[in-house]
């Protein structure tokens, strides 16, 4: 980074955070995203409404996805201090023999809402901390333009096509970088997530008026249409229930009226014969209808059409028809409330629930790392191979020097080969990944993506570097609280 940096020394996080000059400024930040119970619970469940409908319709968030930026090498980047970690946290599975990689549980994608409101989402992973909530993922998927923090954000691990396996997670607090916050400078470009406990849709549940007024939850009146009678039943008893509408006749129209509506008029044969032939009020409506009948219909048919009966002593009748064009009327409808409460799940803390991986800062250059990621925009050249329904991966060794790019203030990016594409911002660059427990250290998050030789398709990305000043960001951030938004019961909590 470009500021003079207070490094973590310590091997571990388990030290309180260190003290910082009197007139320096602080290499962190942190910002509110959904403090309150009840704009997480509103968060979660904006989401997961309607079968996960909002995340479907959510779309790739890259900041320079039309702008694919070269990399211009500088020199190996000097640690800011000693090598440290945090252990990765969660419960390995039975050891398998297998040449496939194992896909971790922690990984998934966080959604959002951009500063257009567009329905947005990036790659992430949990981590461990000390509370066990905590969201590692680019900063640019926190942060608009290192500014505001974006709204409605969650975190969804082992997310799939709209479905949500492990609960979804609302932001409570982000951290990241001053540089990030205050310059957009992408050196930086990393955020640190506190989430609240999970949470699962809510069932319905139909209750009395006494349970439903008393209920801290969501809850609603569900509007059941009944009968007239039903509704002058439920008035006497004092009952929830209303009406809508009035009751109007029919009105005749010109058959051009918009919305008017066709009918058919039976006639007599000489009121048929008298009419005209075409479109219009009062015009013969098709042909006539002859319907072979009993007898006993026969004699006992008063209407206007024309009884007959032939040689055989079969009988018919013969109806005739002109048209009517009417404006619909309306008629009155009643309605009784059924009173509706939302019992809500909590599915645990992030770490408990799906582990956390672990973080690692000041490590050597050229390390091998499995980066993971959700890509799905295309490359520049419009091919697109990736679906970001799946998450996709990287494997090989990063660059042994720092890069910098023309654009986003960058002069300290490590990069790593891969041809994974935006959608991919955010995933975790793990070093040491144990391919039976699923776990390994964040040593990076993908930030950019890079055309190094020029043929208009994606073959780098690159992360911001994990330094003394990344630890300091996390230790802040993993001693954040957060708490459950929904009580044993299912109820919003305070």
């Amino acid at each position: 980074m470009k500021r003079l940096l207070v490094p973590l020394t310590a091997a571990s996080l388990s030290a309180a955070a260190l003290a910082l000059p009197a007139d320096a400024a602080p290499d962190w930040v942190k910002d509110p995203l959904a403090p309150k119970a009840a704009d997480a619970y509103s968060n979660a469940y904006f989401w997961l409404d309607a079968n996960g409908a909002a995340m479907k319709k959510a779309s790739q968030f890259t900041p320079d996805a039309k702008d694919v930026q070269k990399l211009v090498s500088t020199s190996a980047k000097a640690p800011d201090g000693k090598p440290g970690s945090a252990s990765p946290t969660g419960t390995a599975p039975k050891p398998t023999k297998t040449k496939n990689l194992n896909l971790p549980k922690s990984i998934g994608k966080v959604f959002f809402l951009d500063g257009q409101k567009n329905y947005r989402w990036c790659s992430a992973t949990s981590v461990q901390s000390r509370y066990r909530n905590l969201v590692v993922t680019a900063g640019h998927c926190v942060y608009e333009k290192g500014e505001d923090v974006f709204s409605k954000w969650v975190f969804v691990p082992g997310y799939y096509q709209g479905k949500a396996p492990f609960g979804v997670y609302a932001g409570a607090y982000a951290f990241t970088t001053y540089d990030l916050d205050t310059y957009d400078d992408y050196d930086g470009d990393f955020a640190f997530v506190a989430v609240h406990n999970g949470f699962s849709l809510p069932t319905d549940k139909k209750v009395s008026f006494k349970e439903w007024q008393e209920w801290k939850g969501d809850k609603w009146v569900k509007p059941v249409e009944i009968s007239r009678a039903e509704y002058v039943k439920c008035v006497l008893n004092l009952g929830h229930c209303w009406s809508e509408g009035a009751d109007t006749p029919a009105d005749k129209v010109g058959p051009d009226y918009p919305g008017a509506v066709l009918e058919k008029v039976e006639v007599s044969d000489k009121e048929y014969a008298a009419a005209k032939a075409g479109k219009g009020q009062g015009f013969k409506f098709g042909l006539p209808e002859t319907v072979p009948v009993t007898k006993t219909e026969h004699d006992a048919y008063k209407g206007p059409g024309k009884k007959s009966v032939d040689k055989l002593g079969n009988y018919f009748i013969t109806h005739y028809y002109t048209q009517k064009w009417v404006k619909p009327g309306t008629s009155r409808k009643y309605y009784m409330g059924e009173y509706v409460i939302g019992i809500a799940k909590d599915t645990g803390r992030l770490g408990d629930v799906v582990g956390g991986q672990g973080v690692a800062w000041n490590q050597p250059m050229g390390q091998y790392v499995t980066a993971f990621g959700y890509p799905a925009a295309p490359h520049p050249d419009g091919d697109k191979p990736f679906t970001g329904v799946t998450p996709k991966w990287c494997i090989g060794k990063t660059g042994t020097k720092t890069y910098q790019v023309n654009t986003f203030k960058v002069e300290t990016h490590q990069i790593l080969k891969c041809s994974m594409t935006g959608g991919a911002d955010g995933g975790p660059w793990l070093i040491k990944y144990d391919n039976n427990k699923r776990t390994g250290y964040v040593n990076g998050v993908t930030s950019m993506f890079h055309d190094q030789d020029g043929n208009d398709r994606v073959d780098y990305i690159s992360s911001a570097y994990f330094d003394g000043e990344t630890a300091d960001v996390y230790n802040k951030a993993q001693y954040a609280a957060t708490k459950s938004i929904v009580g044993p019961n299912g109820e919003m909590m305070e």
